[in-house]
């Protein structure tokens, strides 16, 4: 059988396919021609993260599917209740990047208090002769220790984001539709274990006693913040969005960030995606990264045989 993996597979993701009797395509095929391509391949699983869509034109047009999985968390990208209304299995990974994502977050968070996304663009400008004025510029930071981070979603991702919280002396309030508390189990090297049990809090209570606020939610139909939640948040607050672009309202949040409401913002998503808006890439108090929150070889690693797992599993080879 033969398994397309159009955005990419793990080579350990390759090999645990290869040892099963599949056979692996890892050539990139453009969204117009995937259908086609499919076809004429014979392909029985197709293989997707966020850039290619799989919607009913291919479910209904590709008899030779019989998988199709997403190297990730989200499935938005693929039409899940009509692919398994016709027989066709769908599959993720929602745990394999959640420690990769979580620790982009703080990577943001680290940065944003410490101004170091604007200080990387101006010290190799302006660094050699306006070194004291820089220094003054961005002297003012903050620390996270004793700061209350909000996590707005508490699936698997923000429970690690909660994790690097809590080692990093944060206090953490989450707010979640579905997950009324959680464990979360800090891990030391000589195997001693802490377990913390946090409950969740309506969202309204989160965002107004939050220092930091970082989403971890599933795509939505409209904006979960807006001008009005924006309205109701401490002043000074820090946002991060490493989930889904569209959940943020970037207009409301770049007239945030110019009246002071919102000190610094990180975006690893955006509303337009691949076509940010410039005023967002251009806005010095924005940390920005190209929406890789699973991007880490590990993380790459951990998806590739999990799928690899699940396909040999379903297809009994």
């Amino acid at each position: 059988m033969k398994v397309l993996a159009n955005d990419g597979i793990s080579k350990s993701g390759i090999d645990a396919l290869n040892n099963a009797g599949f056979e692996v395509l890892t050539v990139q095929v453009a969204q117009e021609q995937l259908q086609n391509y499919i076809n004429e391949h014979k392909i029985s699983v197709l293989l997707v993260r966020s850039a290619t869509k799989v919607r009913k034109d291919i479910i209904d047009n590709c008899p030779s599917l019989k998988i199709i999985g997403r190297g990730g968390v989200g499935m938005d990208n693929i039409d899940v209740d009509y692919a398994l209304e016709n027989g066709i299995n769908v599959i993720n990974t929602p745990a394999a990047s959640s420690e990769s994502v979580a620790e982009l977050v703080f990577a943001h968070l680290f940065g944003g208090v410490r101004f170091l996304h604007d200080s990387n663009r101006n010290m190799p400008l302006d660094g050699d002769s306006k070194f004291n004025h820089l220094k003054k510029n961005y002297g003012g930071g903050r620390e996270l220790r004793g700061k209350t981070l909000g996590i707005i979603g508490f699936g698997k991702i923000g429970r690690q984001v909660a994790k690097i919280a809590l080692g990093c002396g944060m206090k953490v309030i989450a707010s979640d539709h579905e997950v009324g508390e959680a464990d979360i189990t800090l891990t030391f090297y000589d195997g001693q274990e802490v377990t913390l049990k946090i409950k969740t809090a309506p969202i309204d209570d989160l965002i107004k006693k939050s220092d930091f606020i970082s989403l971890h939610v599933p795509s939505q139909s409209g904006y979960l913040i807006g001008k009005e939640e924006i309205s109701k948040m401490k002043d000074g607050v820090g946002l991060v969005n490493a989930a889904r672009g569209g959940i943020l309202n970037e207009k409301a949040l770049l007239e945030a960030l110019e009246d002071g409401k919102v000190s610094f913002a990180a975006l690893d998503v955006f509303e337009n995606e691949p076509t940010p808006s410039i005023k967002v890439l251009m806005n010095e108090r924005i940390s920005l990264t190209p929406h890789i929150g699973a991007a880490t070889n590990e993380a790459q690693d951990r998806i590739g045989t999990e799928l690899a797992s699940q396909i040999i599993s379903i297809l009994g080879n």
